[in-house]
């Protein structure tokens, strides 16, 4: 769209307005939304007072979509410790779906023909496992510092229907030294009320270089 010049200066107040408006509000939805999953999720020892254990800025949620939910109980990497826990949550979309598929190029009419996919033994299209096991990566992205994938184990025990809403945790169960942990990582199909992934993983936890 061209623009006369005379109204270049209004336009780039208007552009100026509309974005600090949009920050306020996601800045916003943000906090109500870590007070909605402190809400959903019991607080354990460790967490800040008030229950809100993330703090204003995770570098890690810079991308976040307000639709994603996370519960964390430390915030600051020198402070990790056994017992220690992430909770990610979200809807796993057909947009999702068809997005990982493109991308994956697992294309299995399970996941992408309804037709097909009633005719199996789920009776409907289901997500592709490894887009569900994909947010316990999520979930170790919320620990504070910066998390590195060493090896991840899972065992799958019910599928995940497209706009399903699931929830990833991890719980950091043993320190292996020079920034190594082994952590439980576990998903839940939060509709169905079902745990449908259980696994286990070990991480490396650099400080996160601002």
């Amino acid at each position: 769209m061209s623009h006369q010049n005379t109204g270049g200066n209004n336009f780039a107040a208007m552009t100026n307005a509309w974005t600090a408006m949009t920050q306020s509000f996601l800045q916003s939805a943000t906090a109500a939304n870590r007070a909605a999953v402190s809400a959903m999720f019991p607080v354990n020892a460790g967490s800040t007072s008030n229950g809100d254990s993330a703090p204003a800025s995770v570098p890690s949620i810079d991308y976040s979509d307000l639709d994603w939910s996370f519960d964390r109980t430390v915030d600051d990497p020198s402070d990790i410790e056994v017992g220690d826990t992430v909770t990610f949550e979200k809807t796993l979309s057909e947009e999702d779906v068809r997005a990982f598929a493109q991308i994956s190029g697992d294309t299995n009419r399970l996941h992408l023909d309804e037709g097909f996919a009633s005719e199996t033994r789920f009776g409907e299209r289901i997500a592709h496992g490894t887009l569900v096991s994909g947010l316990i990566s999520a979930a170790l992205a919320r620990l504070p510092g910066l998390t590195i994938y060493l090896s991840q184990d899972l065992e799958f025990s019910a599928p995940v229907g497209i706009d399903d809403r699931v929830s990833a945790r991890v719980e950091i169960v043993e320190s292996l030294g020079n920034g190594q942990y082994r952590l439980e990582t576990t998903i839940r199909n939060e509709d169905d009320d079902v745990q449908v992934i259980d696994g286990e993983a070990v991480v490396l936890i650099d400080e996160f270089q601002e």
